[in-house]
């Protein structure tokens, strides 16, 4: 299966960040769904549990509720949106499990984490 790693850019703490971020986003999904082509969002697992700002929250967050709704549309065209979101470790590990779901397919719409950071935190 082909499809797109997309990864999440950090962004500042104001709205026009943020907005950006999300408009290349939402540009590269639109190209693969248009496609037929599954996608694969990656971001810090920090972000999602709203550690390093609120904007890079409010990406990391629309991301996975983007991978969600999108999972949805592709379950009925064949093909799939998740997130993979990693600690700080090398961010090969994240890449190789985003190529991980393009390629087998079978995932859908699930967030992925890679590493330890999240064990024993509120989870966002």
């Amino acid at each position: 299966m082909s499809g797109l790693v997309h990864w999440a850019e950090d962004v500042d703490e104001d709205w026009a960040s943020v907005l950006a971020e999300l408009t290349r986003a939402f540009e590269a999904s639109r190209s693969v769904a248009q496609d037929e082509e599954s996608i694969v969002y990656v971001v810090r697992q920090d972000d999602l549990l709203g550690r390093r700002g609120a904007g890079n929250a409010m990406v990391a967050c629309g991301l996975l509720s983007a991978a969600r709704t999108a999972a949805l549309e592709g379950a009925r065209k064949g093909w799939t949106a998740n997130v993979v979101a990693f600690d700080e470790e090398d961010p090969s590990v994240a890449e190789g499990w985003a190529r991980r779901l393009l390629d087998d397919g079978s995932v859908n719409g699930e967030l992925i984490r890679v590493g330890s950071g999240h064990i024993g935190k509120t989870l966002a």
